[in-house]
């Protein structure tokens, strides 16, 4: 391993300081299909070269708040983020009936979702900050579903998490097709993905001969990453503190582990 690398990955293992941390961000549009996207890029001035790239794909609400600041949060641990637009510049639905009109076009065209994704990953890589070489994506709800149909459709990334996203698919793995390794963070008693949905995933990755972990938080229904789902589990979709903590330093752990086996 070069001496640059060992560098990344000791930065990405102890973080740069909050004295030394310079976190600038900016628009950055990009287009699939004749559709202008419209990205969220953040990353820590104050890194030398460019560093490993993590595409972040947001909820069903469109690119918000959640994804600005969770790509602002990992390039404060290193990394080059882009929080990646699916729906389209401007597309931000206003309620959740909107939201399930949007996230159904790309649920019920699973090729469409995954190239729409693999237009953001690709301008991931075009970023000079980013080392095209090492990259992962992480998604949350309908994103984490996003980022599962990279993984299955053979993206050239080290890895995947998926917060509380799908975890079926019209379009399985392919023995050995999987290029990434994957980590899903579930809720142990999610109403919206079925044990029966969990099961089928197991036993989709373990015929793919993917490397993968699977952790389920106790308690935690969806969306528990998200402060702005409310406090109430009874609603099937309420912000769970312990399993937002634990589930990020879940990934933490495993970007550091993919990026330091490149």
């Amino acid at each position: 391993m070069h001496v640059r690398a060992l560098l990344s990955v000791a930065l990405l293992v102890a973080g740069a300081s909050a004295a030394e941390a310079v976190i600038v961000n900016r628009i950055v549009t990009y287009e699939h299909d004749g559709v202008v996207l419209e990205g969220y890029l953040a990353w820590d001035d104050a890194l030398p070269g460019p560093r490993p790239g993590v595409l972040v794909v947001h909820q069903w609400l469109g690119l918000a708040d959640n994804e600005r600041r969770r790509a602002d949060m990992l390039a404060g641990l290193g990394y080059a983020a882009l929080a990646a637009d699916v729906y389209g510049r401007g597309v931000r639905p206003g309620d959740t009936t909107e939201a399930a009109a949007q996230a159904g076009k790309y649920y019920g065209d699973r090729p469409l979702f995954r190239a729409r994704l693999a237009a953001g990953l690709a301008e991931l890589k075009r970023q000079p900050v980013v080392d095209p070489a090492r990259t992962a994506a992480v998604g949350y709800c309908f994103g984490g579903g996003g980022v599962l149909e990279l993984a299955r459709a053979g993206a050239d990334l080290a890895g995947v998490v998926s917060f509380h996203g799908s975890l079926d698919t019209p379009l399985p793995a392919a023995a050995g097709g999987v290029r990434a390794k994957v980590l899903v963070c579930h809720g142990a008693v999610d109403p919206y993905v079925e044990p029966e949905a969990v099961r089928g995933f197991i036993a989709e990755m373990e015929a793919a001969g993917v490397d993968y972990q699977l952790v389920m938080y106790a308690g935690a229904v969806h969306a528990f990453t998200q402060k702005e789902a409310g406090d109430d589990p009874s609603r099937g979709a309420a912000y769970d503190a312990d399993a937002d903590r634990r589930s990020w330093l879940a990934m933490r752990d495993f970007l550091t582990e993919i990026f330091a086996q490149d």
